[in-house]
């Protein structure tokens, strides 16, 4: 398999857990008919198109991300998913966006603006830059899970190692954390400011497709952690969260797991 179509599978597997959370998040934005937003840090376009479908015929969305491979697989999706028209993709950099002032009804950005380990102020002001006067800003993230029942001891242990906080860093400031972000909005100025937290969870019996992505959610939010870990708790890492153990985790018949993604919300001051 290519790596563009590895990643259009992996994209699209993360998307399938993710869906009911980000209709939910949509269904809370109450995104005006035939508007017009900006999806910032887009990736492979899935959420552009969601948001797209959300407007309607007469709306579009703008998908901006930085990797041009991303967009050209985003706008392979769009033409497939017969939504070319009511998206475009381009490639730019979230803290110099390529618009002018008042482009936008609104701009959604998720796991990207104020996720990643920089300073959110930048982008933040160029959202609220491009974004017409009483038009929404909204940021969502990651921010928490629970993916080892029964195990909550090993589960805190790999949630405190620097791959279990990251995107946060060891010495960065705390206001900086994603979880802070209302006090970002208030500081560019954004009004009546909201959040929202939505949950999303698997049971068993999982699907081919949810095994994978769960096991693949394991590798991504826990790599490298061997050296952080005692030999005992590196010993029961293995025996839960490797695939080829037989006590694997996710083959377990009472498997279930939760996670949650919190959206913060404000207006545009006018």
């Amino acid at each position: 398999m290519s790596e563009s179509n590895e990643t259009v599978r992996m994209a699209r597997l993360y998307n399938r857990l993710r869906e009911p959370v980000l209709h939910s998040a949509i269904d809370v934005l109450q995104l005006a008919p035939g508007s017009r937003g900006l999806d910032a840090g887009c990736g492979p376009g899935l959420q552009a198109m969601s948001l797209a479908r959300a407007v309607g015929p007469a709306g579009h969305v703008t998908g901006l991300d930085l990797s041009p491979e991303s967009l050209t697989i985003a706008e392979e999706l769009a033409e497939e998913a017969g939504l070319s028209e009511r998206v475009a993709f381009q490639e730019g950099d979230v803290n110099e966006l390529p618009f002018d002032d008042d482009s936008f009804d609104w701009a959604w950005s998720m796991d990207c603006v104020g996720y990643a380990p920089f300073d959110p102020l930048p982008p933040l002001l160029e959202l609220v830059r491009v974004v017409k006067p009483g038009g929404r800003l909204a940021l969502l993230a990651w921010s928490s899970e629970k993916l080892l029942p029964g195990y909550p001891e090993l589960e805190a242990r790999l949630n405190a190692t620097s791959a279990g906080v990251a995107p946060f860093v060891k010495g960065k400031k705390p206001g900086l954390h994603f979880l802070r972000a209302l006090g970002w909005l208030r500081e560019v100025g954004l009004e009546e400011l909201k959040v929202h937290t939505f949950a999303g969870g698997a049971h068993a019996p999982l699907t081919d497709d949810l095994h994978l992505t769960l096991m693949s959610l394991f590798q991504m939010r826990w790599p490298g952690v061997e050296t952080e870990l005692t030999q005992g708790e590196w010993m029961e890492f293995q025996r839960l969260c490797v695939p080829e153990s037989p006590e694997f985790i996710l083959d377990q018949p009472d498997y279930y797991a939760f996670f949650t993604y919190s959206m913060f919300l404000g207006m545009v001051a006018g």
